[in-house]
Parts: C-alpha cells; sequence; structure tokens
C-alpha cells in the first residue's frame, strides 16, 4: 500500500484543490442535506465542499490514516472516516445528496463497479460529481515510465504501474447505462513553477509515491536524479524563467433516477 504524507501533497494545496472548486461550483443542487468525499485526503476537497454547502452534513472518507489525521486537525466541523472507496460502499450504512470525489479513483480499479456503487448511495435525484487527473501522456509520465522500466530499475518494481482512468468514451458508456442525465468534460490546468524541483516536488506527493516506497532508502535520490535530468529537458523554462506545468484532468457528473 502507498504510503501517503498530507504535509507532502499540501505543498501545492492553491493548485491541487482549484479543480475541487470548479467541479463544485458545477453541482446545481441547493440544499444537499448529506454529503460523502471520497478519497479526501487532507481535507482540502471537504472544506470546499462545506463552504460551498454550509448547511450540509459532509463527510470524508480515506484509507490513509496520515492524510485523515491532517484533515480532523485542520478542519474539525467535518466529519472524516477511515474507509477504503473501493470496497462495498453500502457499509457506510447511508445514502448522500451528493457523492464528490476529487483526484482519487485514479487509484481503484474496476471503474464500470465502482461508478456504479457510488450511484447506488445517492438518494433519488442526487448528484455524483467526479474529477480524475487525466495527465498519464504527460511527458513527466513517459518519463517515470521509461525510467521505472529501463534495466537498471525495472527489478525494484512489480510490474508497470496500471492506471484505472478509462477514455471519455469508456465513462460515458457507463454512465449511459445508468442514467440519462450526466455530463462530461476536459479542462487542462496550466500551473506555473518557478523551479523544474517543483514538479518533483509535485509528483512526490503523488505519482512518484509508489515508486519511492518500493525502492530502498538509499536508492530513492539515484532513481529521482534520473527522473529530474530527463525532466528539465522535457519541459522548457518560459522568457522570464518560470516553467509551464500542463494538468489535464477529466470530469462528469450524473443525476441518480
Amino acid at each position: 500500500m502507498t504510503d501517503w504524507n498530507a504535509e507532502q501533497y499540501l505543498k501545492f494545496e492553491r493548485q491541487r484543490t482549484q479543480p475541487a472548486i470548479d467541479l463544485a461550483n458545477r453541482i446545481f443542487l441547493k440544499e444537499p442535506e448529506k454529503i460523502l468525499d471520497v478519497g479526501c485526503g487532507p481535507g482540502n476537497s471537504s472544506r470546499v465542499l462545506k463552504d460551498r454547502f454550509p448547511a450540509a452534513r459532509v463527510i470524508g472518507i480515506d484509507n490513509s490514516q496520515n492524510m485523515l489525521k491532517k484533515a480532523m486537525a485542520s478542519h474539525p466541523d467535518i466529519e472524516f472516516r477511515l474507509f477504503d472507496a473501493g470496497s462495498d460502499l453500502s457499509g457506510l450504512g447511508e445514502c448522500f445528496d451528493i457523492v464528490f470525489s476529487n483526484a482519487c479513483l485514479q487509484w481503484i480499479p474496476n471503474h464500470g463497479q465502482l461508478i456504479v456503487r457510488l450511484m447506488s448511495i445517492l438518494i433519488k435525484g442526487g448528484v455524483l460529481a467526479v474529477q480524475i487527473p487525466y495527465n498519464f501522456s504527460e511527458p513527466i509520465h513517459e518519463i517515470i515510465r521509461e525510467v521505472s522500466s529501463s534495466d537498471r530499475w525495472a527489478g525494484y518494481f512489480h510490474g508497470k504501474r496500471v492506471f484505472h482512468t478509462l477514455s471519455p468514451g469508456g465513462y460515458f458508456d457507463i454512465l449511459a447505462g445508468i442514467t440519462p442525465d450526466f455530463e462530461i468534460w476536459e479542462t487542462t490546468y496550466y500551473h506555473v513553477m518557478q523551479f523544474h524541483e517543483s514538479i518533483m516536488e509535485w509528483y512526490r506527493g503523488t505519482g512518484l509515491r509508489p515508486y519511492l516506497d518500493a525502492l530502498p532508502v538509499q536508492k530513492r535520490a539515484e532513481f529521482e536524479q534520473e527522473i529530474f535530468e530527463r525532466l528539465v529537458k522535457a519541459y522548457p523554462k518560459q522568457r522570464n524563467g518560470e516553467i509551464i506545468f500542463r494538468f489535464p484532468r477529466l470530469f462528469f457528473m450524473a443525476v441518480a433516477r
């Protein structure tokens, strides 16, 4: 299991939270009573939901004790539970007006079954709102794939990282089989980074974690250095010295019938 670190994740809190804000602002329900935040992490997305719907009861779930400890300390007015979103969601024991997930589902397999389970805990007229990173074709991911599968490093990892994210068409087919009322869209965020090391810091909180956790401690810096050298070439500096870090994200919303 990946060892998530809330402090590392929150080094880019503003950029990681913006998609949650954009998604929450698209939810049309006026007075939802209960909201579930799936994969709440350190609580930044749960905070967005509570601020957007202050009268609602917001419950954040995550399978990381480290993330939940930070969430509980930072947001005492929100309820948080240790729960694996890939398991039977009926174990939560209740239904919700909104089921929300910001940058979590990419870590959970079998999205056809997962989305059905998420929709099943909504009340009639309730909304499923999801954002998933859609950046696996970006240079940083290509670099990580190339380095981790090279002769030098492949022996440390048990196969390639599996991306559970589907195509927009894949999500269309799943949602169309459940409800006629849904929408799918994609947004590319152009984050501005001051240094190439900032991109490494970003990925230490997410995409690099499974690899770093699998490596002996004494090998991690060497692995990171090889990735960093390629990253510098793949992300050129702009005229003012800053770096554009593209980050496409896929969104969808569906209404339970």
